[in-house]
């Protein structure tokens, strides 16, 4: 191993120690992912661009493939205000989900890919990783940039009707404004999901949703606060107009579960949508 080689590998393994803390993980086979796979080989060419939420913008100083290895968001399209996201969001997020070894992970979103690595890692060889990107360049470039995983698959694809088949994990990776029929079809019993709910802006919550051995029932429950980019095929205006109302009410962290049955609304009811509901009932 060239002194390049090791200085890089410290540089992740320092990385992925950080976010055991700032994202407050608790599994080690999370901060083992974010330990092995190469950011630097999912933000194109340098010299890379950082977003600030303050600042906006700004080029990242030199072209040292180690400054992949901060707490920040890099663009993947800075005209699109389209980025890598944040690795403290998605390692809290991620740890929440308790992907296994051997599950089969559906990721709507994959931008380059970096996360569905990550994902891939944690599933393991025996496990497998089905991962859409509507827009056709960055499913090339995620497919590009994964070609030596075997246990991914890539399309380009709309993931809101996408069909993946039967899966144990479904990742959301673009904010919504209510749950997809061919989401809650695609997850099987004691499959959990991270579904991020946004309103206009980008701003929302990201609920853990888990099929109980019931089909018919579901678990929720809010893990994060959320400002992620907005997933194409999976808004309305009408949901997103609930989902507003519901946020700006507050008392998120009391649902515990999401209702499809057919019901009146009532005072459990904290998003009572066409369909289905967010409920405070267990």
């Amino acid at each position: 191993m060239d002194i390049e080689t090791a200085d890089i590998k410290a540089a992740r393994l320092a990385f992925a120690e950080e976010l055991r803390y700032v994202a407050h993980v608790q599994s080690n086979r999370v901060i083992d992912a974010f330990a092995t796979v190469p950011r630097e080989r999912f933000l194109g060419d340098r010299p890379w661009r950082v977003y600030d939420f303050v600042d906006g913008y700004w080029e990242a100083p030199g072209d040292d493939p180690r400054s992949a290895y901060h707490n920040v968001l890099f663009a993947i399209d800075a005209a699109r205000e389209l980025n890598n996201g944040q690795p403290q969001f998605w390692a809290r997020l991620l740890d929440k989900l308790e992907i296994r070894a051997g599950d089969k992970v559906y990721h709507v979103g994959a931008g380059t890919g970096y996360y569905t690595a990550i994902m891939a890692e944690l599933a393991g060889p025996d496990g497998a990783v089905i991962a859409v990107e509507i827009d056709p360049a960055l499913a090339e470039r995620a497919r590009a940039n994964l070609a030596s995983r075997a246990n991914i698959q890539i399309a380009a694809a709309d993931g809101a009707s996408f069909d993946p088949g039967p899966v144990d994990v479904i990742v959301i990776n673009a904010g919504v404004t209510h749950p997809m029929p061919a989401w809650r079809a695609a997850l099987r019993p004691a499959g959990r999901a991270l579904l991020p709910l946004t309103a206009d802006g980008g701003q929302g919550v990201v609920f853990r949703i888990e099929r109980l051995a019931d089909p018919d029932r579901y678990g929720a429950t809010a893990v994060s606060s959320a400002l992620i980019y907005p997933c194409a095929g999976a808004r309305s205006i009408q949901a997103e107009r609930l989902f507003a109302r519901a946020l700006g009410q507050g008392g998120q962290r009391f649902v515990r579960s999401l209702r499809l049955d057919a019901h009146a609304h009532d005072s459990t009811c904290w998003l009572h949508g066409d369909g289905y509901c967010l409920s405070t009932r267990p």
